[in-house]
């Protein structure tokens, strides 16, 4: 039995446009402490697990290779995804490529996170729950009524439910409430019984990944095998219906840099500073001054220039999906 951190790098980070792009999503980009949320992932499990594994997909995975490089390491193991079929698939081919008994650790490439005591104690309950067969996903303290991310509520490592996304007032009343936690999107289980489940709730996702692994070539799917293969998220896939699931409750720094506002928060408590009126530029050192506004945020890249105010840091999305229909350089 092996303990394998499966990084899934294959996100665009399109609410961090125009710094995150197609060509270079936001796991790439070298802003944390010259270091990126990718090379972060790994630094930060490579104590904690055997192997590492990434599954990410034709458009990045020279980019996971020279970030992997260039900490040293050169034993990992790949699987390089066609075209993307969501985490259900992702998270098969990647237990499909182990041992049944391997304890998988799977973990998003763009989290931010602060290791220490607390994030290595909820790592390894939660591997001590999977040697057990049970399937554990990471549940965080929530420090503030968050609309962007989805909550599990929860009865000590009981799973009573999943919510989604909510809006502000139910975010107030979930924190009021005290027993509801953010949904990280980190995983833990033998790599088996999540096959087990995924067959059991989403037989067509399983036996197509199976079909697209067993075709690979040094790791490379096949596209026309990929494409059949549904696109489903595992949550919706395994964990919102399996009867093996547990929660870790864990309060450990965590932030999905989801957004502007995560990377402003990122960028204060690491030596940027807002003006006055709580706006700061990103990306340019030229002098900037902003005039009748306040908590602005101001992004500039060599082809593109974002203004937005921090509050609708989660409304970026919808530029880059209508830059991509209508000017997909400026998102490629």
């Amino acid at each position: 039995m092996k303990i394998i951190n499966i990084v899934l790098s294959g996100g665009v980070g399109s609410r961090l446009w125009p710094l995150s792009r197609k060509s270079c999503p936001k796991q790439y980009l070298p802003i944390f402490e010259e270091k990126t949320l990718f090379q972060k992932t790994v630094e930060r499990n490579s104590g904690l697990c055997d192997q590492l594994m990434i599954v990410g997909n034709k458009a990045n995975y020279e980019l996971s290779r020279k970030d992997v490089n260039d900490l040293g390491i050169t034993d990992y193991a790949e699987v390089i995804e066609a075209c993307p079929r969501n985490t259900a698939a992702a998270i098969a081919f990647a237990a499909l490529s182990c041992d049944p008994e391997d304890v998988l650790f799977v973990t998003p490439s763009d989290h931010l996170i602060t290791s220490g005591e607390a994030y290595s104690k909820s790592v390894e309950r939660a591997i001590a729950l999977a040697k057990e067969d049970q399937i554990v996903t990471f549940g965080l303290k929530p420090t503030r009524p968050e609309t962007g991310f989805g909550y599990i509520e929860a009865k000590g490592e009981e799973v009573k439910g999943f919510r989604e996304k909510p809006d502000l007032e139910t975010a107030k009343l979930f924190l009021e409430k005290g027993n509801f936690l953010w949904n990280s999107g980190m995983f833990c289980f033998k790599a088996q019984v999540f096959l087990t489940e995924l067959e059991q709730y989403e037989p067509e996702v399983y036996h197509r990944s199976q079909e697209a692994i067993k075709a690979a070539d040094n790791g490379f799917l096949d596209r026309e095998l990929s494409m059949k293969i549904p696109s489903i998220s595992v949550d919706y896939a395994v964990m919102e219906r399996t009867q093996k699931i547990k929660v870790v409750p864990s309060s450990f720094g965590w932030s999905d840099m989801g957004s502007f506002e995560s990377v402003f928060e990122y960028m204060e408590q690491h030596g940027y500073s807002a003006d006055e009126q709580g706006n700061m530029i990103i990306g340019s050192d030229i002098h900037t001054e902003f005039v009748g506004l306040e908590n602005t945020i101001l992004v500039q890249t060599k082809d593109a220039i974002l203004v937005l105010k921090k509050e609708s840091a989660q409304e970026v999305k919808k530029v880059f999906e209508k830059l991509e229909k209508n000017k997909p350089d400026l998102v490629n």
